[in-house]
């Protein structure tokens, strides 16, 4: 089980945290992903870490603001949300899946878990 918190409304340039927490089942050998989805929008990758390396990858659209990062002794993964801008506004899911390759990381069929979703607003 997969639960996302730490959503909200930033102004723009502002920064904000949102967190997953895993319960449930061992998430050693997954990959946990980050997500999201504006109205009207397609999904969108944003970030993903392995849970057993320091592995990460990050959409285009986030590098250099955003941060992904897990602790395993809370068996959570945060992502910093630094510089947001309007355009960071959506739904902003986390997602879990075994043994996905990195190329394939940014792609949501390969995520077997899914929390339900956090709301971030960015007012310009």
């Amino acid at each position: 089980q997969l639960q996302a918190s730490g959503g909200g409304l930033v102004q723009a340039g502002g920064s904000l945290r949102v967190s997953c927490a895993a319960s449930g089942r061992t998430f050693r050998d997954y990959t946990i992903g980050w997500f999201r989805q504006a109205p009207g929008k397609e999904r969108e990758f944003v970030a993903a870490i392995r849970w057993n390396s320091q592995s990460t990858r990050y959409g285009d659209s986030v590098k250099g603001r955003f941060t992904i990062s897990r602790d395993n002794a809370k068996n959570t993964v945060n992502l910093q949300m630094n510089s947001l801008k309007s355009e960071d506004t959506a739904v902003y899911y986390c997602a879990a899946g075994r043994s996905i390759i990195t190329s394939a990381q940014a792609m949501g069929n390969q995520y077997a878990y899914w929390g339900q979703g956090t709301q971030v607003t960015v007012s310009s």
